[in-house]
């Protein structure tokens, strides 16, 4: 199983990026999707998550600015995040919750069954 975030870059603050999140030897259907963040020297943070339906929750740091969404035939979920922060600077990761037949989706780190590499989001004042 694979995971891999990309689409990160460097971005003035108030702009926009698009993270996606490629994987491969799962069957999407059967998992939730979860976005994690972690800053230099912080904790690593979940911010985002999606069910095998489609509905999400999201931290209070990124609620109402960032939307998650996914393409179970590419294999694929995406970050659309909006209105960037300083404080948004980090690497991002997407990790994968083996769910089966349940619709719901968590942002704890614990409850993560694989992991992706990050891709770094740098946005600038």
């Amino acid at each position: 199983v694979q995971l891999q975030a990309s689409g990160g870059g460097l971005v003035q603050a108030g702009g926009s990026l698009r993270l996606s999140c490629t994987t491969s030897g799962l069957i999407m259907d059967g998992y939730a999707i979860a976005w994690f963040r972690q800053a230099p020297g912080k904790e690593r943070e979940g911010i985002a998550c999606i069910t095998r339906s489609g509905s999400t929750d999201y931290s209070d740091s990124v609620k109402d600015r960032f939307t998650a969404s996914r393409d179970n035939v590419n294999h694929a979920s995406y970050l659309q995040m909006n209105s960037l922060k300083p404080e948004d600077t980090a690497v991002y990761l997407c990790a994968a919750d083996e769910v089966i037949s349940s619709d719901y989706c968590s942002r704890y780190r614990s409850y993560m069954d694989y992991w992706g590499k990050g891709t770094l989001v740098t946005v600038s004042s």
